[in-house]
């Protein structure tokens, strides 16, 4: 078996394999190591990777193991600290900062048994659904490489669909998982407010979640039982569930009554007809399944929705410069920032304390309002992306940054309604476009429904598989 096909293994095979003593977890740690080195200087999915201290954690572990997912190769999104290793956030601005812990998620992963082989890039600040940055260049996708692998977890979806990892660390502020995870033919999922910890920095986080990128329901569920969970001191959480997230995903979903809609969020936004009709070919399978199927128009399209998630969102974002301008002593300079990350700095600045939180009172009431018009659904299906990903260069090609930023939002206007009601949402590469790019649909869940949410697309999974699709770069290595 060649590398690239024991790297698209589902991890739950390979934790076995390594348990088992069938394959040790140096030679599935090399493999990985071996498939970085070849694929990713056409890719640029890494910002480091820690070959050395990868391959030492993999000789500790032996036959026998009882951790879940030991000597499994996995890389941290570059927006959580890895003790001893450097946090950029993808910009210039953070130098060479280097903190001394790790993030829950980097904890938990360890804790796991997982080994970090090293740290996959991220638009600056985490703040575009796209992958290009003047410190690192730009991430291509492994299924058209003049394409974006979307982001902001854009890294870790190239490097999964390219098959240097079988799974990959990513988070979700607005969008963040499940845009790669459409862009590169991927299973991601933004689990509900609260459920995985943002410790230490920070109690708790309005928009973002944590999560990964995978091939596989199954994989995505298993790995949701050992990220889940709070940390003391959070200041709140989400409850935990009645059984595994696994378990739940096994389960057969019994008869749903399940809505339709490509209404946009955002006013003046196209949606693509491939897109239109992957919804439609979507509820087609979902009624054949023994499902209620019915299109409806979502009452989500409010007058200056971008102006108020910016306004949310924008100081949220800010927040990671203004924590490196303490780290740096200093406020961000010429060149410090890229122009859109700098006009969504000077932006926050024009923002009071009034205005932000308004802005936040803002986004729960319209949340509440989705949240109660989607109560009589058990999930809602969108296209996750308005469009085919962009080509690489055309969001930079717009002068006028506010512009450039606006024109992210035409491009996935559908994903952050999810990080604004709290509640979980899933991307499924369940199709494919004319020109052979993956085209998924999105499935929006009830609150604290993840386990509802994940039996339906596991349903969904089994009758149109996806996980042996490979991209470009992958079936020609």
């Amino acid at each position: 078996m060649s590398d690239a096909d024991l790297l698209f293994r589902p991890v739950t095979e390979l934790a076995a394999d390594v348990h088992s003593g069938d394959l040790s977890a140096r030679d599935l740690v090399q493999a990985s190591l071996d498939r970085i080195e070849a694929v990713n200087p056409a890719i640029n999915a890494f910002v480091d990777v820690f070959a050395e201290e990868a391959l030492a954690t993999a000789d500790g572990i032996g036959a026998g193991d009882p951790r879940p997912f030991a000597g499994v190769p996995i890389a941290i999104k570059n927006n959580r600290p890895v003790a001893g290793k450097r946090l950029t956030l993808g910009t210039n601005f953070s130098g060479d900062f280097t903190p001394d812990y790790d993030h829950n998620v980097t904890a938990r992963l360890r804790a796991a048994g997982f080994v970090i082989v090293g740290t996959t890039t991220l638009p600056e600040a985490g703040l575009l659904p796209i992958t290009e940055t003047a410190r690192f260049g730009a991430t291509r996708n492994p299924w058209d490489t003049d394409r974006t692998p979307g982001g902001s977890s854009g890294g870790a979806g190239a490097a999964v669909a390219s098959g240097m990892l079988p799974v990959a660390h990513a988070n979700d502020g607005g969008g963040s998982t499940r845009i790669p995870a459409a862009c590169c033919g991927l299973v991601g999922l933004k689990p509900q407010r609260g459920r995985i910890s943002p410790a230490p920095e920070i109690g708790e986080s309005f928009l973002g979640q944590d999560g990964v990128l995978t091939r596989t329901v199954a994989e995505t569920a298993a790995l949701l039982d050992i990220l889940a969970g709070p940390v003391l001191g959070d200041a709140s959480w989400a409850p935990e569930p009645t059984e595994p997230f696994a378990v739940s995903a096994a389960r057969e979903p019994g008869g749903l009554r399940i809505a339709l809609t490509t209404t946009t969020p955002l006013e003046g936004t196209e949606v693509g007809e491939e897109e239109r009709r992957a919804v439609r070919q979507t509820g087609e399978l979902l009624a054949s399944l023994g499902h209620e199927v019915e299109e409806v128009q979502a009452p989500w399209s409010a007058p200056g929705l971008l102006h108020l998630f910016t306004a949310s969102f924008g100081p949220a974002v800010s927040s990671q410069i203004a924590f490196l301008a303490r780290v740096n002593g200093r406020e961000p300079g010429d060149g410090d920032l890229e122009p859109v990350t700098r006009a969504i700095w000077d932006l926050s600045h024009t923002i009071n304390a009034i205005d932000a939180l308004s802005a936040g009172y803002g986004l729960q009431g319209l949340a509440r309002g989705i949240v109660t018009w989607a109560a009589p659904y058990d999930a809602i299906v969108t296209p996750t992306l308005a469009e085919a990903p962009l080509t690489i260069g055309t969001i930079q090609a717009i002068e006028d940054p506010m512009a450039a930023f606006a024109r992210t939002g035409a491009f996935v206007p559908f994903t952050a309604v999810s990080n604004i009601t709290g509640s979980p949402a899933i991307s499924l590469p369940l199709f494919q476009r004319e020109d052979g790019l993956p085209l998924a649909v999105q499935l929006m869940g009830r609150p604290l429904g993840e386990g509802a949410l994940l039996a339906l697309a596991a349903q969904i999974e089994a009758a149109r598989p996806w996980a042996d699709r490979r991209a470009i770069m992958a079936a020609a290595a």
